[in-house]
């Protein structure tokens, strides 16, 4: 057999996913199966992000076990069933902006910066053009980073895992934490807080010892806080609560509840485009290095991208522009750039190591074991003249995100921009509903009524901290980062031989370290204004 090169395999990819099993023939062309399950889960993606509660990763986790059932366990299954995942990762990225720009309750925790743009916009009736900004910023971010993870993903991620070990990793996610603590929020004082809160929830009922941590002998607590009640309750139901308060206190000062109307050009032209362009290329690179990063994630890339593009705004805007928290365009374009950036650049130590990136990329591996044929790792890019068939697959899932993209840039934005009449329909009506979604999508995914009561609970605290202007969301990088941390450590302290001092040992480590220190005695001694 002749030798293949890089452009055999490339090619052997995109006939596995457009000359695959058929699903229909449409005028005499046949259509394949992994071409229809990609367009499937792509508007299923957009539909559980636009719904607060639901998002990309329940969706994934209910998806899998039908997927397999109903495909088998064969080869041609593979490309099927992670064309659709892959289609649901990239819909409710772009999705869960929805929620965010039009009730302030965002459909996903990575969507949280997008509230804070994206709702006083839909607020002065710019509803529709701010989704528009949303969905262009979102897929170019998207795009970006797919050609990337094409062109890099043999090198980059084998270059980052081989200059981070287990102390330069824990010390790189204490400095995210440090990072959001300090730029967050109205102060480094309050970010401290939230992230503190954050670390104390994740911690209850976990550990190594035979008894749970602070669980004071309940039940309910000895389990751990499950992660989706948490994150739910403080970002969703606590801005459910916040609205609520508003619109009651609205009704007793003015006896009616205004509804916002759309004012003005919803079109997005050309002058705007090239006005938010910049953030989004600069987003676009962030989320990019820290996607390709195992384990760090969405939420922590989209807060950078927002922080870094405020401080640019704050330098060059106009007078009688709107301020980063205002309804800036150019704070939703940074925010979504930077989260959907990271998706593509998430598969990067997916398919060369075998490392899942976020939880999306876990249950790409769980489908690609669950149904064989494929293992994640650096064997996948071995270029050899017999066959490989694992890099076919890879090639054929690169097709499958470039198909995903082109779907989103055309069926998608329309399909999300068509959620722009929810605007019309009256708050007191709509909330109350995403409630119920909220709680019903919780219940199905925990099956738990305890999970219930922790979100009501994380509810009210997250409403607490709305009304004392603490950022909720350092609580929530507290609590997704906190397992992560302790677990990394205690790695690293057995590895080096049960060294205190092992996070200033290396030096990439301890630079990690002090510029953690930095950031908060930078921020401490720097006065800032109220939360954003």
């Amino acid at each position: 057999m002749a030798d293949l090169g890089t452009f055999d395999y490339v090619w052997l990819g995109i006939l596995a996913v457009f000359q695959g099993p058929e699903a229909f023939s449409l005028l005499g062309v046949s259509v394949s199966i992994t071409v229809m399950m990609v367009a499937f889960g792509l508007i299923l993606g957009i539909v559980v992000g636009a719904t607060p509660g639901l998002g990309g990763v329940i969706a994934m986790a209910i998806s899998l076990p039908i997927l397999i059932s109903i495909f088998g366990f064969n080869a041609d299954a593979l490309l099927p069933v992670m064309g659709f995942l892959i289609g649901v990762m990239k819909g409710s990225t772009v999705g869960g902006a929805v929620p965010a720009i039009l009730f302030n309750t965002p459909g996903t925790p990575d969507a949280y910066m997008t509230t804070l743009d994206g709702y006083p916009m839909a607020q002065s009736g710019k509803a529709r053009k701010a989704l528009k900004i949303s969905h262009f910023s979102s897929v170019t971010g998207d795009t970006f980073s797919d050609v990337v993870l094409i062109v890099c993903a043999p090198f980059l991620a084998i270059l980052v895992e081989a200059h981070l070990d287990l102390p330069e990793k824990t010390a790189l996610l204490i400095l995210s934490l440090s990072f959001i603590a300090a730029v967050v929020g109205g102060s480094a004082a309050k970010g401290l807080l939230s992230c503190g809160l954050g670390l104390l929830a994740v911690y209850i009922g976990t550990g190594e010892d035979f008894y749970p941590r602070l669980s004071f002998g309940t039940a309910a607590l000895s389990d751990g806080i499950p992660i989706t009640a948490a994150v739910i309750g403080v970002l969703v139901i606590g801005a459910i609560f916040s609205e609520l308060e508003n619109l009651w206190a609205q009704k007793r000062q003015t006896g009616a509840i205004q509804v916002a109307k759309e004012e003005g050009d919803q079109r997005l032209h050309w002058a705007d485009i090239r006005r938010i362009f910049p953030y989004i290329g600069r987003s676009a690179l962030i989320g990019t290095t820290i996607g390709a990063l195992p384990g760090v994630g969405s939420t922590l890339a989209a807060t950078i991208g927002y922080a870094t593009s405020k401080r640019l705004y704050t330098k060059t805007k106009k007078p009688g522009d709107p301020a980063f928290g205002q309804g800036a365009p150019e704070g939703i374009a940074a925010t979504e750039a930077a989260n959907s950036s990271v998706s593509g650049a998430n598969l990067i130590p997916v398919l060369s190591l075998g490392i899942p990136g976020n939880t999306a990329a876990v249950f790409l591996i769980l489908a690609a074991e669950s149904i064989g044929g494929f293992n994640p790792g650096p064997a996948v890019f071995q270029f050899s003249s017999d066959l490989n068939p694992e890099l076919v697959i890879a090639f054929g899932l690169f097709t499958t995100m470039i198909l995903a993209n082109l779907l989103n840039w055309t069926v998608g934005g329309v399909f999300m921009r068509s959620l722009g009449v929810l605007v019309r329909i009256p708050k007191q009506y709509l909330l109350p509903v995403v409630l119920l979604l909220t709680l019903a999508s919780l219940y199905v995914q925990e099956t738990s009524m305890s999970a219930i009561w922790f979100a009501f609970g994380f509810g009210i605290l997250g409403y607490f901290m709305m009304r004392f202007a603490i950022s909720p969301l350092p609580f929530v990088i507290g609590f997704i980062l906190g397992g992560r941390i302790e677990d990394t450590a205690r790695q690293a302290f057995s590895a080096t031989g049960g060294d205190p001092w092992f996070l200033f040992k290396s030096p990439i480590a301890a630079m990690f370290m002090l510029c953690a220190l930095a950031v908060i005695f930078v921020s401490l001694r720097k006065p800032k204004g109220d939360m954003p």
